[in-house]
């Protein structure tokens, strides 16, 4: 009896699975470019998928006669009968953003979702605001345009990357032991009307994210293809002038898309002694899918930039007349960059529930930078005036396998990834200069070998409404530097591994309601030279974080995301380039919560707001000398935007910064600062006219301050009080934009 019931039982999966099977599609829009992120859902087995970065998807418990419900953000939905079981190809028609047609619960990730509308509805134009577009990260630049940004993020002064990863199209952009700070991240060398997606990710939650991710993350994505070539000019005060160009080579070619984009900017700035600055982008992108939907990508591009610089002027010499806020005391500041990336991504399907995601890139980046800080605090005849130089060389590679199945009615998401970054230093330096021309001595000089290799492994359980995502990250690091200085040739290395777990879990309460908790374990290196000069001691110093969150939808046109979080930080402990030290600043706590929202008052209205509140305190410090420097206590963005009203597209856009400390007791303070930003367009058929102001109302604010102590020539003794960089007054720009 027993054989006979299990025979019945074997019978039945046989009949039920000749009939219900694994269906695969794809998804593509009306120019036959793939969808990803689109939801699939069978209207009769109730069973879902999402679309791949290929615009593949494999759903199960589908068999023919089946209706699938196709939808995603942006496109009209479309209902769909099986008819076949050898592939379906869905076309989705683009419409104008409607957000009470987002559904939480069907998007794979809301944030990316959110991001996504925040670039379709205020496209960015400059690197600075691809940056800006990540709720609550602000930055600030401080030396002529041509350096990376300063970054504020979750109470972290971030400085250039030290606490939050950044990446383009699975290359690094964080900068490991260079010449000017830790984390040093660049993004420069990318077209910002290139960029198609922004994935964003606050804390250290996240294996695929390994060194330099304890605030966050931010990782770019380049389009894959343009919906037409375009060129764009625009003009604005203090001789500045962008051109940017971008060709579609291939047009209607079937299954081949290739692009090539072009940037140039110059501009003097509003300062006193002209920055001269100017900088040179170009990018090329090949993107070929196979009949299987394989998918080859191949990018190129080139950045290479110059500038001079007014540097930060103390606060003294503009109270009492000596400059004016865009003066110097130091004008022969500067300097210049560049940067060459190569990259191939290989995206395969291995099986039906198999995936392989690959990329190999190479770098070749060179950096000098010349600044002065303190004047003539160290040298009274000379100047305090330091050159940062680097040479570098990245070698890298990434994988990942994802695998998709059933642990009885339990769906089960598993990826593994492996990586590899080498970098090869040559000739980093730290040294004494008089007027950018002479060197008066080398404070450090030598060749730095680094490598880090990792391994990651996540699962995803979905539990119907209930999903548990555990984790674990590995990382090996080698640490290598010869030091020129000295008279003998040695070898200086040390080496380390660390192990990184993560745990979270997503709770779909309602169709437009979820609820996490994220936790997890990050890290931030050391630069190589501070690690074997203290013989290993703090190379990888350790983040314990967490967040409670929610995502959600209590009206139709409206999206708010809230956040409780906390972060435990084991040694900001950090090399700091423009003095050749070390500066250990002990453990730190920050706790704090994120606030957001996205409203769409009509079809071509949008509002949007972020706010964010920090506590950040030093842990072994006594109370009231336990602030940490420039830690963001309280940011707030927002603005009002228009989308495609009769041809007219802009908005009114803001950003506040509140006081925070300048130095450990609070004694100094960096003032806050409101500033408004304007843009309109106007679109006639392939011609568009547009106007840009930044800084509307002609506040003066300071972009960035630091506490810093320094004497002038003339001064018997130093002072210790704000040095600043004046943000951007009133600019006015005008572009005009033709399509073809």
């Amino acid at each position: 009896m027993r054989n006979i019931r299990l025979l019945l039982i074997l019978l039945i999966c046989v009949a039920y699975n000749m009939h219900a099977q694994n269906i695969k599609g794809v998804v593509l829009n009306e120019l036959n470019q793939p969808l990803e992120a689109a939801y699939v859902y069978n209207l009769n087995s109730e069973s879902h998928a999402h679309t791949s970065e290929n615009g593949v998807f494999f759903i199960s418990q589908t068999k023919v006669g089946d209706s699938l419900k196709i939808g995603l953000l942006g496109y009209k939905t479309a209902i769909v009968q099986v008819s076949n079981t050898n592939g379906l190809n869905i076309v989705l028609e683009e419409k104008v953003f409607q957000l009470d047609e987002m559904v939480i619960r069907e998007e794979l990730n809301p944030v990316s979702t959110i991001s996504r509308l925040d670039l379709n509805v205020t496209p960015v134009n400059s690197s600075q605001e691809v940056l800006r577009k990540v709720p609550g990260l602000f930055i600030g630049q401080h030396a002529g345009g041509g350096k990376a940004e300063q970054i504020f993020l979750r109470g972290f002064d971030v400085d250039h990357g030290t606490d939050v990863t950044i990446g383009v199209d699975g290359m690094p952009v964080n900068m490991v032991s260079h010449a000017h700070g830790q984390g040093y991240s660049d993004l420069h060398f990318v077209i910002p009307e290139t960029v198609n997606k922004i994935d964003f990710g606050k804390g250290a939650y996240y294996a695929s994210e390994g060194d330099f991710n304890t605030a966050g993350y931010v990782n770019f994505k380049t389009k894959d293809y343009i919906d037409e070539s375009s060129v764009s000019l625009s003009l604005g005060q203090f001789n500045t002038l962008r051109t940017v160009g971008l060709f579609d080579l291939l047009e209607n070619t079937k299954n081949q898309n290739a692009y090539l984009a072009m940037e140039y900017i110059a501009t003097d700035g509003p300062f006193d002694s002209p920055q001269n600055f100017n900088r040179l982008n170009l990018f090329g992108k090949y993107v070929m899918y196979s009949p299987e939907n394989d998918k080859l990508t191949l990018t190129a591009s080139h950045f290479t930039s110059r500038w001079d610089a007014s540097g930060q002027i103390p606060q003294r010499e503009v109270d009492n007349g000596n400059i004016t806020r865009f003066g110097a005391i130091d004008d022969t500041e500067g300097g210049e960059t560049s940067r060459t990336n190569l990259n191939v991504t290989y995206d395969k399907y291995i099986t039906d529930k198999t995936t392989l995601k690959a990329n190999a890139y190479y770098s070749q980046y060179a950096f000098e930078l010349y600044s002065n800080f303190t004047f003539f605090l160290e040298d009274p005849v000379n100047g305090d005036q330091i050159k940062q130089k680097e040479d570098r060389q990245i070698f890298g590679a990434n994988a990942a396998i994802n695998y998709s199945t059933f642990l009885g009615s339990t769906e089960l998401n598993l990826t593994s990834g492996f990586g590899l970054r080498h970098d090869i230093i040559d000739d980093v330096e730290l040294s004494r200069t008089l007027n950018r021309t002479t060197t008066l001595e080398n404070i450090q000089l030598g060749d730095i070998n680094q490598t880090n290799i990792d391994a990651f492994v996540k699962a995803d359980f979905e539990f119907g409404k209930f999903r548990v995502a555990p984790a674990l990250r590995l990382d090996y690091f080698k640490f290598m530097y010869n030091d020129a200085l000295q008279t003998n040739y040695e070898t200086q290395s040390e080496t380390k591994t660390i192990l990184s777990p993560k745990l979270n879990f997503y709770y779909n309460a309602k169709d437009n309601l979820q609820l996490y908790l994220k936790s997890g374990l990050g890290f931030h290196s050391n630069d190589a030279r501070v690690v074997v000069a203290n013989e290993g001691r703090d190379i990888l110093p350790r983040s314990y974080g967490t967040d409670l969150g929610t995502i959600w939808k209590p009206f139709p046109k409206l999206v708010v995301n809230s956040a409780l979080w906390y972060l435990f930080l084991e040694q900001e402990f950090v090399y700091v380039g423009d003095a050749g030290i070390v500066e250990p600043s002990g453990k730190t706590r920050r706790y704090g919560i994120d606030l957001g929202l996205r409203y769409q008052i009509n079809d071509w209205l949008f509002l949007d707001s972020d706010a964010t509140y920090t506590h950040a305190r030093s842990i072994d410090e006594p109370e009231g000398e336990d602030y940490i420097p420039l830690a963001p206590d309280f940011t707030f963005t927002g603005g009002l935007s228009i989308d495609n009203l009769d041809g007219f597209s802009g908005g009114l856009r803001f950003r506040y910064l509140n006081d925070r400390p300048a130095n450990e007791d609070n004694s100094i303070i960096a003032e806050g600062y409101s500033v408004f930003d304007f843009n309109l367009n106007y679109r006639m058929k392939n011609v568009t006219l547009g106007v840009m102001v930044e800084n509307l109302f002609d506040v003066d604010w300071n972009e960035t301050q630091f506490a810093t102590e320094s004497r002038l020539q003339n001064e018997a003794e130093s002072v210790e009080e704000i040095h600043f960089t004046p943000g951007t007054p009133f600019f006015i720009r005008g572009i005009v934009t033709y399509n073809f």
